[in-house]
C-alpha cells in the first residue's frame, strides 16, 4: 500500500499528516505507525495523525498514533499541526478560521491566526486525581505539590490534565536534569496507571518559564502543547506564575493564557508543513 502524507512540526515537535477523510479508521495500524515514525528506516516523527470525517456535528476527527504505537487522547502541537494540514487540504488560508475537531479527550477548537500561528480553546483542565488519573491524593482529591518519590529523590509534583495526563515538578534549572535517564522512570511510576508525561519547569519570571519534556510513548520532544497548557495551570496553582505566561521549549514558544473569566486554556503557537510524500507499506 502505498500512502500520501504530509510532514508538519509544531515547534519542533513532528507529526506525519495523512488525509483519512474516506475512511471513519486510521488507515494505518499502530505497528505500521511505528514503522513510518522511525527517523532511520521510515519518514521519522513524533507521531502519525490522521484526518477522519467530523462526528457529532464536528468539522473533522482526529486520531494520533505516537511514535511507540500507542494512542494518546490529544496532542496539543499536534493539534495546531492537523488544523494547518485542514487549512492547506481545504486550500484556504483564512484568518480567524475556526475548526471543530472531535477527539477522545473532548471536542476542541483551534483558530487559524496570521503567520501560520494558530489558537486552541483547550478547554477545562480536570485537577482531581481520579481525572488525571493518578493514585496520588490530598483530602481535597487534588495533587498539588505533593511528594513523589523518583530515583531516590523526592520530587514536589503537580498533576493536571489537559486532555491528556502530566506531571509538572518545578526545578531551579531545567537544562540539568537528565531528562534521558529520569524521564522514564516518571512515565512508568506505578502511581500513574495509565503512564504519564512530565514537565521539568524553570520558572524565569511570572510571565515567563522555561520546560523540558518527556511525552508518554514519544520519550523526550522539543516541545509538547499539552504540557505547555499543564504547566501553567500547574504554576498559578503553586503561586509560581501569572494567568497569562509564555513558555519556552527548546523548539520554541508557546503563549498560553487559563482565563480567569471563564476557566479555559488557550494556547498560540506556530504549525508549519515541512514536505510532502509518497510511504509505500
Amino acid at each position: 500500500m502505498v500512502i500520501e502524507f504530509s510532514k508538519y512540526h509544531g515547534l519542533g515537535n513532528d507529526f506525519i499528516l495523512i488525509d483519512n477523510r474516506h475512511s471513519a479508521e486510521p488507515i494505518v495500524t499502530p505497528e505500521q505507525a511505528i514503522q513510518i515514525c522511525d527517523r532511520h528506516f521510515g519518514i521519522g516523527g513524533d507521531g502519525v495523525i490522521f484526518a477522519l470525517p467530523g462526528k457529532e456535528g464536528t468539522d473533522y476527527t482526529m486520531r494520533i498514533y505516537n511514535s511507540d504505537g500507542s494512542e494518546p487522547e490529544m496532542c496539543g502541537n499536534g493539534i495546531r499541526c492537523l488544523a494547518k494540514f485542514i487549512a492547506d487540504l481545504e486550500g484556504k488560508s483564512e484568518v480567524n478560521k475556526t475548526y471543530k475537531i472531535h477527539t477522545l479527550a473532548g471536542v476542541i477548537t483551534p483558530q487559524m491566526q496570521a503567520n501560520g500561528y494558530v489558537k486552541v480553546d483547550m478547554g477545562t483542565p480536570f485537577l482531581t486525581a481520579a481525572e488525571i488519573p493518578t493514585t496520588l491524593s490530598t483530602a481535597e482529591d487534588k495533587v498539588i505539590a505533593q511528594p513523589l518519590e523518583v530515583a531516590g529523590k523526592t520530587w514536589d509534583v503537580t498533576c493536571v490534565s489537559t486532555g491528556n495526563p502530566h506531571c509538572i515538578t518545578f526545578v531551579e534549572n531545567s537544562d540539568a536534569i537528565a531528562l534521558e535517564q529520569i524521564g522514564t522512570l516518571f512515565e512508568h511510576h506505578p502511581v500513574f496507571p495509565q503512564r504519564i508525561n512530565t514537565e521539568f519547569i524553570q520558572v524565569v519570571k511570572p510571565d515567563y518559564m522555561k520546560m523540558r519534556v518527556w511525552e508518554r510513548g514519544a520519550g523526550i520532544t522539543l516541545a509538547c502543547g499539552t504540557g505547555a497548557c499543564a504547566s501553567v495551570v500547574a504554576g498559578v496553582l503553586n503561586s509560581k506564575c501569572d494567568r497569562f505566561c509564555t513558555v519556552e521549549l527548546p523548539g520554541g514558544c508557546l503563549q498560553i493564557e487559563w482565563s480567569a473569566t471563564n476557566n479555559r486554556v488557550y494556547m498560540t503557537g506556530a504549525a508549519q508543513q515541512v514536505f510532502q510524500g509518497k510511504y509505500s507499506l
